[in-house]
């Protein structure tokens, strides 16, 4: 009976966190899989029809909307990683006792909605808004200078948006590097240099993975900032899905369209794993 009970422990264990998946995770993405292989239109009904041709138009439609995206994504992303990086570092060696106080500083502003802090952004980059108009009223910056409607705008507000994503997890990685490990590299004549690269970057790696996996997939898929940061030549793949799906009300096209970002990030994940080296990150993080 003990070796039974033994036997079946962590499967009990694993049922409610098994369940929750099935029922929010992998029930919904069948759904979209089923829907996006239909044929129809919402007055007449769909028909399950194994409709493969959705997923060739979609991305023969909007395929400049998904590079779009990814390059979008990746851009913040690295942006992220720059700005990140350097914050967490020193919050985790140089904070001290106020370590909390900075976290919460940099986390304060997210208590605010996600669409009022992109607003916010429209109101700061506007022509003549509290940034651009006194450089153009002192001759600094040329009138018909403008930010928004372009990508830089969209990209400063993927990487303003999801900056704390990517400095929370690069700061939890930095904060377990032992001390005296860092010391022992200076006792062996290793310069401030040498001894980041060879010992700090390594150990915070499970950091950055998990920082750009939390940065990459929102922002590859975000549709706000786009719609009120940038224009019509900076449309995103989110919003094609948002407009099929809300406004034409073609959900073939709209869950084709889902179905193949979710798996192109799934790819570049695993890419992005492999280059990485996943053994490395896992061996980083065991330490």
């Amino acid at each position: 009976m003990g070796s039974l009970r033994a036997r079946f422990t962590p499967y009990a264990l694993m049922l409610p966190g098994g369940l929750w998946l099935a029922i929010f995770f992998v029930i919904p993405t069948l759904i979209l899989l089923q829907f996006s292989l239909m044929t129809g239109n919402e007055a007449d009904g769909y028909q399950f029809t194994f409709h493969w041709q959705n997923y060739s138009d979609a991305l023969s439609t909007y395929y400049p909307q998904f590079i779009r995206s990814l390059e979008y994504g990746g851009t913040a992303t690295v942006l992220g990683i720059a700005l990140s990086y350097p914050v967490a570092y020193w919050i985790a060696f140089k904070g001290g006792a106020r370590k909390s106080t900075y976290l919460f500083l940099i986390l304060l502003p997210f208590f605010v909605s996600f669409v009022l802090r992109t607003i916010s952004w429209q109101f700061l980059l506007s022509d003549n808004g509290m940034v651009l108009g006194p450089l153009k009223d002192a001759g600094l910056l040329p009138a018909d200078f403008h930010v928004l409607q372009t990508s830089v705008a969209v990209v400063g507000g993927l990487t303003y948006n999801y900056l704390p994503f990517m400095v929370l997890p690069i700061y939890v990685a930095l904060e377990r590097v032992d001390p005296g490990v860092v010391e022992a590299s200076y006792d062996l004549y290793s310069s401030r240099t040498q001894s980041f690269l060879k010992v700090i970057l390594p150990l915070s790696l499970p950091g950055v993975f998990a920082g750009v996996l939390m940065n990459f997939v929102p922002a590859a898929s975000d549709y706000v900032n786009s719609e009120v940061l940038g224009g019509p030549d900076n449309t995103m793949i989110g919003n094609i899905i948002q407009d099929q799906a809300l406004t034409v009300r073609d959900y073939p096209t709209a869950t084709a369209l889902s179905a193949t970002l979710m798996l192109a990030l799934l790819v570049g994940i695993f890419a992005y794993a492999r280059a990485l080296g996943t053994e490395t990150v896992l061996e980083a993080a065991a330490r």
